[in-house]
Protein backbone atom coordinates (compact mmCIF):
# COMPACT_ATOMS: atom_id res chain seq x y z
CA UNK A 1 0.00 0.00 0.00
CA UNK A 2 1.62 3.66 -0.85
CA UNK A 3 1.52 5.95 1.87
CA UNK A 4 -1.39 8.09 3.37
CA UNK A 5 -3.59 4.82 2.64
CA UNK A 6 -4.84 2.58 5.12
CA UNK A 7 -6.59 -0.90 5.15
CA UNK A 8 -10.14 -1.10 4.44
CA UNK A 9 -10.42 -3.04 7.89
CA UNK A 10 -8.53 -0.55 10.24
CA UNK A 11 -10.94 2.05 8.92
CA UNK A 12 -13.74 -0.24 9.64
CA UNK A 13 -12.34 -0.93 13.04
CA UNK A 14 -11.99 2.91 13.40
CA UNK A 15 -15.29 3.54 12.22
CA UNK A 16 -16.76 0.62 14.09
CA UNK A 17 -15.59 2.34 17.34
CA UNK A 18 -16.55 6.50 16.79
CA UNK A 19 -20.09 4.58 16.10
CA UNK A 20 -19.87 2.73 19.66
CA UNK A 21 -18.45 5.62 21.39
CA UNK A 22 -20.99 8.12 19.71
CA UNK A 23 -24.30 5.54 20.90
CA UNK A 24 -22.64 5.43 24.55
CA UNK A 25 -22.44 8.87 24.75
CA UNK A 26 -26.25 8.78 23.24
CA UNK A 27 -27.05 6.53 26.19
CA UNK A 28 -25.42 8.85 28.73
CA UNK A 29 -27.43 12.00 26.92
CA UNK A 30 -30.87 9.98 27.58
CA UNK A 31 -29.51 9.11 30.52
CA UNK A 32 -29.06 12.45 32.08
CA UNK A 33 -32.39 13.63 30.79
CA UNK A 34 -34.23 10.07 32.34
CA UNK A 35 -32.43 10.23 35.69
CA UNK A 36 -33.58 14.49 36.02
CA UNK A 37 -36.68 13.35 35.30
CA UNK A 38 -36.93 10.02 37.48
CA UNK A 39 -35.69 12.21 40.15
CA UNK A 40 -38.03 15.22 39.61
CA UNK A 41 -40.95 12.81 39.50
CA UNK A 42 -39.17 11.25 42.90
CA UNK A 43 -39.00 14.53 44.08
CA UNK A 44 -42.35 15.63 43.85
CA UNK A 45 -43.90 12.09 45.14
CA UNK A 46 -41.73 12.04 48.24
CA UNK A 47 -43.88 14.59 50.67
CA UNK A 48 -47.04 12.57 49.72
CA UNK A 49 -45.76 9.39 49.79
CA UNK A 50 -43.03 6.87 51.53
CA UNK A 51 -39.66 7.24 49.96
CA UNK A 52 -40.21 3.55 48.12
CA UNK A 53 -43.42 4.36 46.72
CA UNK A 54 -41.69 7.65 45.28
CA UNK A 55 -39.28 5.49 44.12
CA UNK A 56 -41.51 3.09 42.45
CA UNK A 57 -43.86 5.80 41.21
CA UNK A 58 -41.21 7.97 39.51
CA UNK A 59 -39.35 4.60 38.36
CA UNK A 60 -42.34 3.47 36.05
CA UNK A 61 -43.37 6.97 34.82
CA UNK A 62 -39.45 7.44 33.64
CA UNK A 63 -39.10 4.18 32.06
CA UNK A 64 -41.71 5.15 29.25
CA UNK A 65 -39.79 8.03 28.52
CA UNK A 66 -36.55 5.97 28.60
CA UNK A 67 -38.11 3.54 25.72
CA UNK A 68 -38.57 6.51 23.33
CA UNK A 69 -35.56 8.16 24.01
CA UNK A 70 -33.64 4.83 23.40
CA UNK A 71 -35.46 3.85 20.65
CA UNK A 72 -35.07 6.70 18.81
CA UNK A 73 -32.15 8.71 19.50
CA UNK A 74 -29.86 6.44 21.28
CA UNK A 75 -29.75 3.49 18.89
CA UNK A 76 -31.65 4.93 15.87
CA UNK A 77 -34.44 2.21 15.91
CA UNK A 78 -37.44 1.86 15.13
CA UNK A 79 -40.38 1.40 18.57
CA UNK A 80 -41.98 -1.82 18.32
CA UNK A 81 -44.81 -3.59 20.28
CA UNK A 82 -42.18 -6.42 20.81
CA UNK A 83 -39.26 -4.11 22.13
CA UNK A 84 -41.73 -2.56 24.05
CA UNK A 85 -43.16 -5.32 25.61
CA UNK A 86 -39.07 -6.56 25.93
CA UNK A 87 -37.92 -3.04 27.37
CA UNK A 88 -39.00 -3.67 30.96
CA UNK A 89 -36.64 -6.56 30.96
CA UNK A 90 -33.53 -4.11 31.27
CA UNK A 91 -35.84 -1.81 33.76
CA UNK A 92 -36.68 -4.72 35.78
CA UNK A 93 -32.89 -5.75 36.14
CA UNK A 94 -31.65 -1.65 36.51
CA UNK A 95 -34.60 -1.88 39.41
CA UNK A 96 -33.30 -4.41 41.19
CA UNK A 97 -29.94 -2.63 40.96
CA UNK A 98 -31.00 0.53 41.62
CA UNK A 99 -33.52 -0.71 44.55
CA UNK A 100 -30.85 -2.67 45.85
CA UNK A 101 -28.17 0.14 46.37
CA UNK A 102 -30.81 2.66 47.30
CA UNK A 103 -31.83 -0.19 50.55
CA UNK A 104 -27.97 -0.25 51.09
CA UNK A 105 -27.19 3.20 50.84
CA UNK A 106 -30.02 4.52 52.97
CA UNK A 107 -30.89 1.98 55.46
CA UNK A 108 -26.99 0.48 56.11
CA UNK A 109 -25.29 3.43 55.08
CA UNK A 110 -27.39 6.13 56.01
CA UNK A 111 -27.37 8.62 53.06
CA UNK A 112 -30.13 11.18 52.56
CA UNK A 113 -33.15 9.52 51.28
CA UNK A 114 -32.32 12.66 48.79
CA UNK A 115 -29.50 12.16 47.19
CA UNK A 116 -29.01 7.96 47.85
CA UNK A 117 -31.27 7.20 44.34
CA UNK A 118 -28.57 9.36 42.38
CA UNK A 119 -25.64 7.17 43.38
CA UNK A 120 -27.84 3.90 42.76
CA UNK A 121 -28.55 4.80 39.39
CA UNK A 122 -25.11 5.51 38.13
CA UNK A 123 -24.11 2.51 39.81
CA UNK A 124 -26.76 0.79 37.38
CA UNK A 125 -25.91 2.48 34.15
CA UNK A 126 -23.32 -0.64 32.58
CA UNK A 127 -26.05 -3.19 33.19
CA UNK A 128 -28.59 -0.99 31.71
CA UNK A 129 -26.80 -0.05 28.82
CA UNK A 130 -25.87 -3.84 27.82
CA UNK A 131 -29.23 -5.56 28.17
CA UNK A 132 -31.27 -1.83 26.20
CA UNK A 133 -28.52 -2.43 23.26
CA UNK A 134 -29.24 -6.08 23.33
CA UNK A 135 -33.46 -5.95 23.22
CA UNK A 136 -33.57 -2.51 21.32
CA UNK A 137 -30.82 -3.34 18.48
CA UNK A 138 -31.23 -5.97 15.91
CA UNK A 139 -28.35 -8.64 16.48
CA UNK A 140 -26.55 -8.57 13.05
CA UNK A 141 -26.46 -4.22 13.58
CA UNK A 142 -24.63 -4.93 16.81
CA UNK A 143 -21.68 -6.50 15.38
CA UNK A 144 -21.70 -4.12 12.07
CA UNK A 145 -19.28 -1.45 12.06
CA UNK A 146 -21.00 1.98 10.50
CA UNK A 147 -19.68 2.34 7.41
CA UNK A 148 -16.69 4.54 6.56
CA UNK A 149 -17.89 8.23 5.03
CA UNK A 150 -14.78 8.50 3.30
CA UNK A 151 -14.75 6.54 -0.05
CA UNK A 152 -11.64 4.42 -0.56
CA UNK A 153 -9.13 5.76 -3.14
CA UNK A 154 -9.63 3.92 -6.78
CA UNK A 155 -6.96 1.68 -7.68
CA UNK A 156 -3.69 2.22 -9.41
CA UNK A 157 -4.57 1.34 -13.22
CA UNK A 158 -2.64 -1.21 -14.70
CA UNK A 159 0.29 0.25 -16.29
CA UNK A 160 0.20 0.32 -20.27
CA UNK A 161 2.10 -1.27 -22.50
CA UNK A 162 5.12 0.99 -24.08
CA UNK A 163 4.21 0.75 -28.13
CA UNK A 164 8.05 1.10 -28.91
CA UNK A 165 9.23 -2.10 -26.48
CA UNK A 166 8.76 -5.41 -27.31
CA UNK A 167 8.23 -5.28 -30.92
CA UNK A 168 11.99 -4.66 -31.98
CA UNK A 169 13.00 -5.61 -35.63
CA UNK A 170 16.17 -7.68 -36.44
CA UNK A 171 17.83 -4.58 -37.10
CA UNK A 172 17.04 -3.26 -33.22
CA UNK A 173 18.20 -5.95 -31.55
Amino acid sequence: MGPGRRSGRASDRGSGRRAQSAQILRFVLVGVVNTATFYGCYRLLLPALPYFAAYTLAFLVSMAGSFLMNTYFTYRTRPSWRKFALFPLTNVTNYLVQSAGLFALVDWLGMSEKAAPLVAAAVAVPFTYLLSRRILVPPGARRAPAPDPTPAPAPDPAPEPDPGRGTAGPAER
